[in-house]
């Protein structure tokens, strides 16, 4: 659900302004309303986000080196290069960074060993290349093909295919070959000044350095590059506690600038304008906050062209989905939070898609590992969220009785047979299950759609889709049960979604206009839901993948394994492990992403979901 709102309006004298917003950023409830333009023309505001921008990449960068007990913040107090830097946690004047030592002095030095590394590389791939240049040529001396130059002869390098050498070319022009490869041959020539060989074949133009001297050339720049790994580890162990309270004060410092450049200047400047939002059950506070300091506010109810900023307040159950919602966008004020209708399909769907008891099992046994792994597709999904994901896909998987793609109930066991006969479901009944939870989730999404429209326009603006709504069911209940058409119960239903369908789908309007937008919208409805309904049968498709290569992967493990007791064993451990490793990752990915697909878009789209709400974000609280 979404938290009631309160729109608040302040007048505020010039002279006092920076001392109210110290008090708006110390209670930390109040969502301001920011204005885009003084964010984007203010240039000291503009330095401060670019600064911001250079910590956070090189907080990302540097946080991965620090050692696994150091991973969170370190205190500043010891770093090396950036040891003046002071805590403003307590400090009143947020507006003013003087008491915080510049970070740029500590990216400079990160960006100024960054290059260095950079540097370091190139020169190595240029050494590399010349070394490659020389290896068929062996190590000898450039100061001898100079000697030689001076007594009055010319020497070049030529390479060739080996078919393409001519033996005449050694009488020629005296060449020696130096290097006779299995596809190409080097060889050199020695002439008098001003008589270049005429033959087929490519000049090498070579360094003029020795291969050895190279090549100690590279085995010195790799040892450098070799300590810039520890340089790096050491950088990060020294600054990166430092980096992050400077980017902390910075974050909270540009908030600060947002919040003072947001305020409008009225009666001749003398006041300041600035609206807000805040929950409704922190009113109380707030007034009392306000009442004490004399200040002038005005608090109202929302209205429908307000932009009001959405807090999500859902139970702990409905909470962990949450971040399902805002990867795809937050309602807006008016309309439902879809959030808690959703989860519990979207948690079947995930144990579809999977449908595998062991791995189910693997999930909760082994949660910290899939804890990150679910964190690198979400980093905001919670631990508690794979452990219903594990649950939901060991309770699926006893549809089919899989246990790492081993049939379970090929055991002829007593109770195994007899949960066999409560909860075994054949490939063709699954796939008709699918489409039988598309059918109840979209239904669901209409239900929902109805409530929508009755809380936003009014009952009357709900009752083309509770038109719909009633159409479908009484079709499809009359079709399961064998109710024949003609039954007057059916017939009068029928009567009564066409009255809703026809008359209202847009209230208010003519006649003839609401009965040619309801044949329009009956054309869209017709191909719509059954592409709808259809696209539930990824459900069935992606569980029934999974349990193939499940099979697939026992059978090479066996298949493959050697004769010999101790490595047959070692080999089919080894592709067990492996392939159903891969078989994991590569399921959890389609087990989360495919149900994303069903829920965003068959589901928000039949629930008349419309999102786009901005995120509740008071001043004085840092981003998480």
């Amino acid at each position: 659900m979404i938290t009631k709102m309160k729109k608040l309006t302040f007048l505020v004298f010039y002279k006092e302004y920076e001392e109210f917003l110290q008090r708006l950023h110390d209670m930390g409830v109040i969502h301001v309303q920011q204005r885009e333009q003084g964010q984007i023309t203010n240039a000291a505001l503009a330095d401060d986000v670019r600064l911001l921008s250079r910590c956070n990449l090189a907080i990302t960068a540097l946080e991965p080196l620090l050692p696994k007990e150091s991973k969170g913040a370190k205190d500043f107090k010891d770093a090396k290069d950036f040891n003046d830097l002071k805590d403003l946690k307590d400090s009143k004047d947020l507006n003013d960074l003087s008491n915080l030592s510049d970070p740029s002095a500590v990216l400079d030095a990160y960006d100024a060993l960054l290059a260095e590394k950079a540097a370091t590389e190139q020169r190595l791939a240029v050494l590399r290349k010349d070394e490659a240049q020389l290896l068929p040529w062996g190590d000898f001396d450039p100061a001898s093909v100079r000697r030689l130059a001076n007594a009055g002869y010319e020497m070049n390098f030529f390479a060739c295919p080996t078919r393409a050498y001519d033996e005449e070319w050694a009488q020629k022009y005296n060449t020696i070959i130096v290097n006779h490869g299995k596809q190409k041959l080097y060889f050199l020539t020695v002439t008098a000044p001003g008589h270049f060989p005429d033959i087929n074949a490519e000049q090498c133009h070579l360094p003029n350095v020795a291969l050895s001297a190279v090549q100690q050339q590279i085995a010195a720049e790799e040892a450098s590059l070799a300590v810039f790994d520890q340089r790096l580890a050491d950088f990060a162990a020294a600054n990166v506690g430092a980096l992050q309270e400077a980017r902390t004060q910075l974050d909270d410092h540009i908030d600060f600038a947002r919040v003072r450049l947001t305020g409008e200047p009225v009666a001749a400047d003398k006041l300041i304008l600035l609206q807000g939002w805040a929950p409704a059950k922190s009113i109380d506070d707030i007034r009392a906050n306000l009442d004490a300091s004399g200040q002038f506010y005005q608090i109202d109810d929302p209205t429908p062209e307000d932009e009001i900023p959405i807090q999500l307040s859902n139970n702990k159950f409905a909470r962990l989905f949450e971040p399902l919602t805002k990867l795809y966008m937050l309602p807006q004020y008016n309309e439902l939070d879809l959030t808690l209708f959703f989860a519990p399909f979207f948690m079947l769907f995930f144990g579809l898609c999977l449908g595998d008891i062991g791995y189910g099992l693997l999930m909760i046994v082994a949660l910290p590992i899939f804890t990150k792994l679910f964190k690198l597709i979400n980093p905001d999904f919670s631990k508690w969220l794979v452990v219903l994901f594990g649950a939901s896909t060991m309770l699926c998987g006893l549809l089919s009785g899989s246990f790492f793609g081993f049939s379970l109930y090929s055991l002829d066991i007593p109770f195994v047979q007899k949960m066999k006969e409560f909860l075994f479901v054949d490939n063709s009944t699954m796939f008709t299950v699918s489409l039988c939870i598309g059918v109840v989730q979209i239904l669901f999404g209409m239900v929902l759609k109805a409530v929508n429209l009755t809380i936003q326009l009014g009952f009357k603006y709900a009752l083309s889709t509770i038109g719909w709504f009633l159409l479908l069911v009484t079709i499809g209940v009359a079709v399961l049960t064998k109710t024949p058409f003609s039954n007057p119960v059916v017939i009068a239903l029928l009567c009564l979604a066409a009255v809703g369908i026809l008359f209202f789908q847009s209230p208010g309007k003519n006649l003839f206009l609401n009965v040619g937008m309801a044949l329009w919208d009956a054309y869209n409805m017709a191909t719509g839901l059954l592409g709808d309904v259809l696209s539930y049968v990824r459900l069935f498709a992606l569980g029934l993948s999974g349990g193939i290569l499940a099979n697939v992967f026992n059978s090479m493990a066996v298949g493959m394994s050697p004769k010999t007791p101790v490595i047959g064993f070692l080999v089919t451990a080894l592709i067990f492990c492996v392939g159903h490793a891969l078989n994991i990752f590569m399921n959890i990915l389609g087990a989360v992403v495919h149900p994303m697909r069903l829920t965003f878009v068959e589901f928000f789209k039949n629930a008349g979901y419309t999102g786009g709400g901005e995120e509740y974000h008071p001043f004085g609280q840092t981003a998480a």
